[in-house]
């Protein structure tokens, strides 16, 4: 399940490492040997290609420490929706559902 979040904190290119989507966008906090974060890739990718302006963005949590530490991340897989403005709206520890993935894009665009 994909909790509410404090949407106050906002997340760029700069923080992201690549371009956020136009409506919306998927970050997915991964780590090498995480077996959960192959299928969150999958099912990431899938919801981002099935709707227009949304981005699936994965950082490896390794080499961004800082933003883990920054955003409380304890645990890998973790997904953080974001919308069009940046704002985080819901987040996820685990490999979330297809069907939470699609409903919480519902709160970002």
């Amino acid at each position: 399940m994909l909790e509410q979040e404090d949407a106050r904190t906002r997340l760029g290119a700069a923080e992201l490492g690549a371009e956020p989507g136009e409506r919306a966008s998927l970050v997915q906090f991964s780590s090498a040997f995480c077996q959960p974060c192959r299928a969150t890739r999958r099912i990431l990718a899938e919801v981002a290609a099935m709707v227009d302006g949304v981005a699936h963005i994965e950082i490896d949590a390794e080499e961004r420490l800082a933003l883990v530490r920054a955003l409380g991340i304890e645990k890998t897989p973790t997904v953080l929706v974001l919308d069009r403005d940046g704002r985080i709206v819901r987040r996820a520890a685990g490999m979330p559902r297809k069907v939470d993935v699609i409903a919480a894009l519902g709160a970002a665009v």
